[in-house]
């Protein structure tokens, strides 16, 4: 007992001491320098559920649905659970290893008179004083790796609401794309008739009938491509929920929505502490700074604590009434591991900076997410504002030619260029509209932090 003393009092004087002493992580600095502000901010506030300002309720819904069915989201879920098991895993190094066990044995044989048992039972524990931090540290960066794996849940999250409205949208706008295939398709259908009314009466020639025949079959082809990406968006729509594709899916329909007031930009910074996938980085290298501590720790000396009680017998009934106590400590210091322990701190201080230029990228990453998004924005406006304002042309353009055309002054040739060019400012108008609702989506996405989603364990 009294060497038992010696040496907890050894060891906590050896704690005290590395208080003062031990190896501390070290700190953790900006790679790339910060951006004071962005080129551009509007005032509208920007909610957690940043969908919701397309005030849809079936956009909505099929958002919430997809945060509870979907497959890779699950996938991130139980990913978490996984990291959150491996932290609980590196903290019960805090706690002593305590085993109980019981042995019974029986010896006979033709050369022994008669037979002898053995019965033995009892308890062993063990515990390593942490003496320069290894345990503490390796279960630190445990932790920093789970939070990384929550934000990467977070992450995505946000992407898959993201793909959800973008193919909403798609999937409203294709199926716009098929109403003009098929309006155009009657203008077209009824401009043959006349043609070739014309063509009997004989006041035009059979090419102007030809050529209206293969603007016919281009506008038949142009619903064909229009309802196959309708079909495939719903398909898309369909696998994000967690289902099988099937041919109606039953979306209802609706109109592409005006663009909503300009969200806030905010500061740079505050981005930086609001985006999950940068701050996993941050964590990822939080957790690589301590592995790095962990490993310099675990070049130095070792110090352990182990005791025993146990009790044996020549009976069962014996076996308790005579125990045996035992203390022991163990003090082990490597020597010599050819390289390996100083090699593996190396090691860990090469991952460290490895992450620090990956959360740095990461940074510079979302600042540009954030000024592409608000460029491409305002130069899509400007482009959709032109291609309305040719639209008009076009009609008007297409007006008069007819006209003139029909009142037997000009050729038709100038006619079917003129409607060619009205028929693809039409389709072009409605894919550009679609490209100014991504990009926003992208804003809203670059901008958006982390929000609440049900627990996946209890939802269906």
């Amino acid at each position: 007992m009294k060497h038992f003393i010696i040496i907890i009092i050894s060891g906590l004087f050896i704690s005290i001491w590395n208080i003062g002493c031990s190896r501390k992580t070290a700190d953790i600095s900006m790679s790339v320098q910060e951006l004071e502000s962005f080129s551009s901010s509007g005032e509208a506030d920007l909610p957690d559920r940043w969908w919701t300002v397309f005030e849809s309720e079936m956009l909505n819904n099929l958002v919430d649905s997809a945060l509870s069915s979907n497959l890779d989201l699950r996938t991130a879920w139980y990913r978490l659970q996984e990291a959150r098991a491996i932290e609980r895993r590196e903290k019960s190094s805090f706690f002593p290893r305590v085993n109980a066990f019981g042995d019974a044995e029986t010896v006979s044989g033709d050369n022994i008179a008669g037979s002898s048992d053995q019965f033995s039972a009892g308890l062993s524990a063990g515990y390593e004083i942490d003496l320069w931090g290894r345990i503490r540290s390796a279960a630190r960066a445990q932790e920093f790796r789970t939070q990384a794996t929550f934000l990467d849940f977070q992450t995505m999250a946000l992407t898959i609401s993201s793909e959800i409205v973008y193919a909403w949208f798609e999937l409203q706008e294709s199926r716009l794309q098929v109403e003009i295939a098929k309006e155009q398709f009657e203008i077209n259908q009824r401009m043959l008739e006349l043609l070739r009314s014309r063509f009997g009466n004989g006041q035009t020639n059979y090419a102007d009938v030809l050529r209206q025949e293969r603007l016919l079959e281009s506008t038949r082809e142009q619903m064909v491509i229009a309802e196959s990406r309708a079909q495939v968006v719903e398909n898309r729509l369909q696998v994000l929920l967690g289902q099988p594709p099937k041919e109606s899916a039953g979306f209802e329909k609706s109109n592409l929505p005006a663009l909503p007031p300009l969200p806030q930009t905010g500061v740079p910074a505050d981005l930086i502490r609001r985006r999950p996938d940068v701050m996993s980085r941050f964590n990822l290298l939080q957790a690589a700074d301590r592995d790095r501590a962990s490993a310099i720790s675990n070049q130095f000396p070792r110090l352990s604590l182990s005791a025993s009680l146990s009790s044996s017998s020549d009976t069962a009934d014996d076996l308790f009434n005579n125990w045996v106590r035992s203390f022991a400590g163990n003090l082990m210091a490597p020597l010599f591991y050819g390289g390996e322990r100083r090699a593996e701190a190396d090691r860990t201080e090469a991952v460290k900076n490895q992450r620090l230029y990956e959360y740095g990228q990461s940074v510079l990453m979302a600042f540009r997410e954030v000024e592409d998004a608000l460029v491409r924005e305002e130069k899509q406006k400007k482009r959709v504002e032109s291609l309305q304002k040719q639209l008009e042309l076009a009609q008007n353009a297409y007006k008069q030619i007819r006209g003139s055309y029909l009142n037997g002054m000009g050729n038709y040739l100038d006619v079917l260029t003129a409607l060619e060019q009205e028929q693809q400012l039409q389709r072009e108008v409605m894919s550009e509209r679609l490209a100014l609702l991504e990009y926003r989506i992208s804003l809203y996405r670059a901008l958006a932090g982390g929000f609440e989603t049900r627990d996946l364990n209890q939802s269906k």
